[in-house]
């Protein structure tokens, strides 16, 4: 049964080749001019603590978006169409950003690009997993990611070389000549070719009740403890970026090729390390590698308190590539792995999104308003010191998650459902 349960649904090189070009082109489509936009407030006269507060406001609404946004994708069979409409958003919304002056305004349209990045995300991972099914989601999930880490340093690059030559108004159009290209790849993903009960990981037998979804969120202690842990990362980890970068524009440096570097530098990282990332979950599972990012950001922090220049900034992305490159592969894999079966995979996806949305939500606000009190250095040796945490969390529940890990869909249901799919659309 477990031979036949790894045979896995087949992807005919179309759909594959359609999927990495979606992740490639719509890294640059999301971000649009969110890289920048704190040396773009910083450069109008913002405050740092304004700037984090702008951040804030806007993950909030995405945070408090992401699980319906999951539990969409779980019963819509119009995934595609999510995809294309929240990456037009994202479009939409930085360029109100760059053309606007206003607090509010610009608050609420970093909220719609957050709200977009939250249907965006489980809206990709249901349709992977509605190609593959789950005996190779990890490792098409690890592809898709390497090409998403490798889209956001290219759309990265080119930003900075045309916004240092041509200002933030070459950023948006670069942003929106990717979405054009994502939209494209999107539709080349034939419909039919996604099945939506693998999609949202119902795999039970013809008489089993369907789990409720707020059941799921509530007694899976693994999901539970995979939240806190996320929530304490990004609440270390989300302000670090934008505040390095202005810190490193504050010493007089160029904020076009600044920022650039700062992204390029970590994607360029995070796509041997996503690769990486999946062949240590397909052999070892997926709490080393979680361990392994949980414990490069307080040393990326320590390196960024100390060391603020522009030459500095390539050993705190690289560390940074490191982390998110790991977690950006490993954390929808365990999630996956805990909830097959349940039917709510997206909805679990979403919950554990909306806790890295709490925490990137907090963490601008936080480094802000330190940065802005006592300075660079102490705002990041306090959120390298608050990302701790996540570690304690996850030493301390190893075993259970470790046991979670191990534990796949092995039933006999759950195999003749995957086979009979696999069966149907070869017919």
């Amino acid at each position: 049964m477990a031979n036949k349960y790894m045979a896995a649904l087949t992807v005919p090189s179309r759909d594959r080749i359609a999927l990495y070009a979606v992740n490639f082109f719509m890294a640059d489509m999301e971000a649009g001019i969110g890289p920048f936009l704190g040396v773009l407030l910083q450069g109008r006269g913002w405050s740092t603590g304004a700037i984090g507060a702008v951040i804030t406001l806007g993950a909030i609404v995405g945070m408090l978006t992401v699980t319906p946004a999951g539990a969409l994708v779980d019963g819509t069979t119009r995934k595609r169409a999510c995809a294309i409409v929240a990456g037009l958003g994202a479009v939409a919304a930085a360029a109100v950003i760059l053309t606007s002056q206003q607090f509010w305004i610009i608050a609420g349209a970093q909220a719609v690009m957050c709200i977009s990045g939250a249907i965006m995300a489980p809206a990709m991972i249901g349709i992977t997993l509605g190609l593959v099914g789950q005996a190779r989601f990890t490792r098409q999930n690890g592809r898709n990611q390497a090409y998403n880490h490798a889209g956001n340093m290219v759309g990265a690059a080119f930003a900075g070389l045309l916004g240092w030559h041509f200002g933030y108004a070459a950023v948006f159009w670069l942003a929106a000549g990717f979405g054009v290209a994502t939209i494209v790849a999107v539709l080349a993903i034939r419909a039919g070719r996604i099945n939506h009960h693998l999609a949202r990981g119902e795999a039970r037998a013809p008489d089993q009740a369907r789990v409720k979804p707020m059941r799921v969120l509530v007694t899976s202690r693994p999901l539970l403890a995979v939240a806190a842990a996320v929530t304490l990362f990004h609440l270390g980890n989300a302000a670090m970026l934008p505040l390095y970068g202005l810190a490193v524009v504050a010493t007089n440096a160029n904020p076009f090729t600044t920022v650039a570097s700062t992204v390029v530098i970590a994607q360029a990282v995070m796509v041997p390390a996503s690769l990486a990332a999946t062949r240590l979950a397909g052999a070892r599972g997926y709490w080393p590698p979680i361990l392994i990012a949980f414990a490069v950001l307080p040393a990326r922090a320590l390196v960024a308190s100390y060391v603020i220049s522009s030459w500095g900034v390539i050993p705190v992305q690289v560390l940074d590539g490191v982390g998110a490159g790991i977690l950006s592969v490993a954390v929808p894999g365990l999630v996956a792995r805990i909830l097959d079966g349940t039917g709510h995979i997206n909805v679990g996806q979403g919950a554990i999104m909306a806790a890295q949305g709490l925490g990137g939500a907090l963490s601008p606000v936080l480094g802000g308003f330190a940065a802005q009190t006592f300075g660079f250095s102490a705002a990041f040796a306090m959120l390298g010191g608050l990302s701790v945490g996540s570690l304690i969390i996850w030493l301390g529940c190893a075993s259970m998650l470790r046991t979670g890990d191990a534990v796949g869909p092995a039933s006999s249901s759950h195999v003749a459902f995957e086979n009979d799919n696999e069966n149907r659309f070869r017919r």
